[in-house]
C-alpha cells in the first residue's frame, strides 16, 4: 500500500472532521495531555472518520488504545519506543512509523523493520523544543539512501513552499503541523498542500 505524500498531524478529531472532506488521505492523531477517556473517544472518532473518507489514520504514541480500537497504524517517538511492546503491536497487525533524529536512532529503528521512518526537524520548528538542530536537505537525501524502499517522512518546519524541495531531496512523504493549524485559513492551506504534493 502506497501512503499519500501529504501527511498532516492534528491533535483532535475536530480537525479531521474539517480536513478529511477536502481530500486528506493520510493523517496522524497526536493527542497530548488528555484524560484516558478523551484519548479513547478521540481515537475511536478519528478511526471512524478516516474509514468513512478512505483515509489512513496513524495514532501517535497510544499503541494500546490503537490496538483496542483496531486501528491500522501507530507512530512512536524514540522515548515511546522504550515503553512500547513491539511484539504486541506487530501481533495486532499494526503498521509502525518511527521518528529519528541521528545515526544511532536510525540504526535502532531499522532493526525493527519499520513501515516508515520519519526524519526531523528538516527545518527549524516552533512546535517543540528539540536538542537537534535542523537536519537540512542533504540529510534527507542521505537518510533516503540508507532506508532504501522504506518510506521516508520529512518533518519539522514544513510549509507548502518547502515541500517540493524536501520531496526532491528524497522524502516520500512530507508531514506538517503548524503550517496548517496556525494558518488563518486552514482549509485553503490544506488545498494548497494537496495541490503541491499530488
Amino acid at each position: 500500500m502506497t501512503l499519500d505524500r501529504f501527511y498532516p498531524i492534528f491533535d483532535n478529531a475536530d480537525w479531521l472532521r474539517r480536513m478529511l472532506p477536502l481530500g486528506v488521505k493520510l493523517v496522524q492523531l497526536r493527542i497530548k495531555d488528555q484524560s484516558e477517556d478523551v484519548v479513547t473517544d478521540e481515537i475511536a472518532l478519528s478511526r471512524d472518520l478516516c474509514r468513512r473518507h478512505g483515509a489512513v489514520l496513524v495514532v501517535n504514541d497510544y499503541w494500546q488504545h490503537a490496538i483496542e480500537a483496531q486501528c491500522d497504524w501507530i507512530h512512536l517517538g524514540q522515548e515511546d519506543l522504550d515503553d512500547a511492546d513491539l511484539k504486541a503491536i506487530r501481533k495486532a497487525g499494526l503498521k509502525l512509523g518511527v521518528s529519528t533524529h541521528d545515526d544511532d536512532e536510525l540504526e535502532r529503528v531499522l532493526a525493527m523493520d519499520p513501515d516508515y521512518v520519519a526524519l526531523g526537524p528538516v527545518y527549524p520548528t516552533i512546535l517543540k523544543k528539540m536538542k537537534w538542530h535542523e537536519q537540512g536537505l542533504p540529510r534527507v537525501t542521505e537518510w533516503k539512501q540508507r532506508v532504501g524502499a522504506i518510506p521516508l517522512v520529512g518533518i519539522g518546519g514544513m510549509s507548502v513552499e518547502r515541500a517540493p524541495g524536501v520531496l526532491a531531496a528524497g522524502a516520500d512523504i512530507v508531514s506538517v503541523v503548524t503550517d496548517i493549524t496556525l494558518n488563518p485559513d486552514p482549509e485553503a492551506r490544506v488545498r494548497q498542500w494537496i495541490e503541491a504534493t499530488r
